[in-house]
């Protein structure tokens, strides 16, 4: 098989960056490009690809949120050593985000191989985006959102953390699946998101260190492949994540709703007609 070309690599660069942190599903929209670029989604090489890519995404949010990761980290640390800062609220938040990552990486690490078998068929991510919809779309009729950052508890974060495993699944989306948990025990559409963000650091990096090692060295993959794919996603993705940010705080997370019925009616059609192929 052929590299990919630098100009594909801008191009998953650019998807990866606009949909990992939307509640769209990266995993969907990178399948149907990579079939539409002419790619071989069964090829290994190119699941780590774009995979390993996420580490641009990974970076904008850490960047994004560099203030609020070093605020939890020191409060960590101080309350490691000191009963006094065991009080503090940040050190609290900091367990709750520590707790609520760890379910999604040991079923993630136990289901992979259903991961990247069956369930990458775009049969299975166009179901998961019509019917995830409707959870969310519940979430937000549902949602009291009383509840701030300081409202979060350990069990939110555990509730949350579990749900955020739903999105292993193509199609459900990890922000989708994590928002709305949080809108379900009535977190503010702000907060939500701002969770799942921190909550999805975690698990793509994780995810794109264990990816590596398939990607480096690939027949499909070239180094400056990986480098632009990654620095546009991480482009991209800081960009996209202002714009959520200021999105959900004065609108509703319906317009994804439909978005997501739309898109996932649109793959039934070119899977049905045979424009692309499931897996």
């Amino acid at each position: 098989m052929s590299q990919i070309e630098i100009w594909q690599a801008a191009v998953l660069g650019v998807v990866e960056g606009i949909t990992e942190y939307l509640p769209v599903s990266s995993t969907g929209h990178l399948t149907i490009t990579e079939q539409l670029l002419g790619l071989d989604i069964k090829d290994e090489s190119i699941t780590a690809y774009t995979a390993v890519i996420q580490i641009g995404a990974i970076a904008a949010a850490l960047i994004y949120f560099f203030k609020d990761i070093t605020r939890l980290v020191g409060a960590w640390v101080r309350g490691v050593f000191s009963s006094a800062a065991r009080q503090e609220f940040d050190y609290k938040l900091a367990w709750y985000v520590i707790a609520g990552s760890i379910p999604v990486g040991v079923v993630g690490f136990l289901a992979q191989d259903l991961i990247k078998g069956g369930l990458r068929s775009l049969w299975v991510v166009a179901a998961a985006l019509i019917l995830w919809s409707i959870p969310m779309a519940f979430a937000e009729h549902a949602a009291t959102q009383i509840k701030g950052e300081r409202g979060l508890t350990f069990k939110d974060s555990l509730i949350i953390g579990f749900t955020q495993c739903l999105s292993l699944i193509p199609g459900v989306s990890r922000s989708g699946a994590t928002i709305t948990a949080g809108l379900l025990r009535d977190l503010d559409r702000v907060t939500a998101t701002r969770l799942s963000f921190l909550l999805g650091i975690p698990a793509l990096t994780a995810a794109g260190a264990y990816e590596l090692k398939d990607a480096l060295g690939a027949p499909a993959v070239s180094t400056a492949a990986l480098a632009v794919g990654t620095v546009v996603s991480f482009l991209v993705a800081y960009a996209a994540i202002a714009w959520l940010l200021r999105f959900v705080a004065h609108h509703t997370m319906m317009t994804f709703v439909w978005y997501r019925v739309a898109i996932g009616g649109a793959i039934i059609a070119l899977l049905a007609t045979g424009t692309i192929t499931a897996s």
